[in-house]
């Protein structure tokens, strides 16, 4: 049996600036903040998938004068990791201990305008990432804004995964993959209706 990653341990590298974690937390926090800066919404709802620490959503709401307008629910599996978002959480921002993967932790906290699934769709297998796609609809309100992270090692299966988020109703605003690295972050509006949230499972982390 492989050993199990240290989700604790494995955020170290986020601390280098200079490490393809923290360049991939970069662009996803300058995603952040340009949805911020586009929905002047005087309340706004957000949701993470596996959370970690919170360093994404987090950094840019500490930045920010506007941050009182978000609330949000971080949902986070490793005990660890979600004590360091909960100590840094801001008023209105609550953080779950809890499986991301079930439909279930999102009661409550959706339909989201901002739903941030970082991390996620390379530690899950190609089946489990189909059915969270399909399901985004569930956690999304009108015009919400989906973030999405992939390696692209090969083989490449973010082609795959743009085209599951169009037929889900998304409407790509924006892919980054940088030459050199294997990271990919993608941006995508959901321009279909909502659905109401039901019971399941959406993925297992297999990593």
């Amino acid at each position: 049996m492989p050993e199990r990653k240290d989700w604790y341990e494995w955020h170290r590298p986020y601390d280098d600036e200079s490490s393809s974690l923290a360049w991939r937390l970069r662009l996803v926090q300058r995603h952040i903040t340009a949805f911020f800066d586009r929905r002047r919404d005087p309340v706004l709802r957000v949701v993470s998938a596996c959370a970690g620490q919170g360093r994404d959503l987090l950094g840019v709401l500490r930045e920010r004068p506007d941050a009182g307008r978000v609330t949000g629910r971080l949902v986070e599996f490793d005990p660890r990791s979600a004590a360091v978002a909960r100590a840094n959480a801001l008023d209105g921002i609550t953080v779950l201990e809890a499986d991301a993967g079930e439909l279930a932790a999102y009661a409550g906290a959706v339909p989201a305008d901002l739903v941030l699934f970082v991390g996620v769709f390379g530690n899950i297998v190609d089946a489990d990432i189909e059915t969270t796609v399909a399901a985004l609809p569930q956690l999304c309100a009108r015009d919400a804004t989906v973030i999405w992270t992939r390696t692209r090692e090969a083989p490449d299966f973010t082609p795959t995964i743009r085209g599951w988020l169009a037929d889900a109703g998304f409407v790509e605003e924006a892919f980054e993959a940088p030459d050199g690295q294997l990271f990919s972050v993608g941006v995508h509006r959901f321009g279909g209706e909502p659905r109401p949230l039901t019971d399941g499972r959406l993925f297992t982390f297999v990593r």
